[in-house]
């Protein structure tokens, strides 16, 4: 079984706080892998990555900001536009050949896209049953709740924006060392979703400092 972390920001991200450097070091000495590089609307950080000497695995991906919320593309570094339909998104990155996660699918404030539109559960690949930036685990629960129902595969993530966090969610895969091989893995359902909750002061601070940098934007570009 490989060990993977298959959500993770970077400073590519605008959200992110630590360097590539950083992030990979971090998943050498906790012994993962693979992880995959998902910086919001970007694939620069997953390229960066990707040139990096390093035993661990990179998957190269974006985590994408559709319509109805945010949705995860692995195996890929193509851009995708932003806005779209969360159907429309999943229909151009599969002819991309990527494997499509839907990330935190029942998060209030993290842009589900299950709480709005339930029907995306089904076009994916696979549903993030255990991030670890939660506070309470019942979104976590409910993803899994729907995963299963669906019969759809599971994946964890840390959803980590510093290193320090990286590997807080894991998934657990039946695969041979390889891109290829981890993604196709998944996609069969040979995959295992677990981890521990990032520390609510943590979880905290981040979420009240994105806010207020939304903020921030919001009055700059009135």
């Amino acid at each position: 079984m490989l060990t993977c972390d298959l959500h993770i920001h970077t400073n590519y991200s605008r959200d992110g706080e630590s360097s590539i450097e950083d992030i990979i070091r971090r998943a050498e000495i906790i012994g993962l892998d693979a992880i995959a590089i998902t910086d919001h609307d970007t694939i620069e950080g997953a390229r960066a990555a990707l040139k990096i000497s390093t035993n661990v695995i990179i998957i190269p991906g974006i985590e994408i900001s559709t319509k109805q919320g945010h949705l995860i593309a692995l195996g890929t570094l193509t851009e995708f536009p932003k806005g779209l339909d969360v159907l429309e998104t999943i229909a151009i990155a599969h002819e991309q050949g990527a494997l499509l996660i839907l990330p935190h699918p029942f998060h209030m404030l993290r842009h589900g896209v299950a709480l709005h539109f339930r029907r995306a559960l089904s076009s994916v690949d696979a549903i993030e049953v255990f991030n670890s930036r939660y506070i309470v685990g019942a979104a976590n629960r409910k993803a899994a709740k729907f995963a299963i129902k669906l019969g759809k595969p599971c994946v964890g993530g840390s959803d980590a924006h510093n290193a320090r966090y990286v590997g807080y969610g894991k998934t657990l895969v039946n695969a041979e060392p390889g891109i290829t091989s981890i993604l196709e893995a998944i996609r069969n359902g040979d995959s295992i979703a677990t981890g521990r909750m990032t520390p609510l002061r943590t979880y905290t601070r981040q979420s009240l400092r994105n806010t207020w940098k939304r903020l921030k934007r919001r009055v700059y570009h009135k």
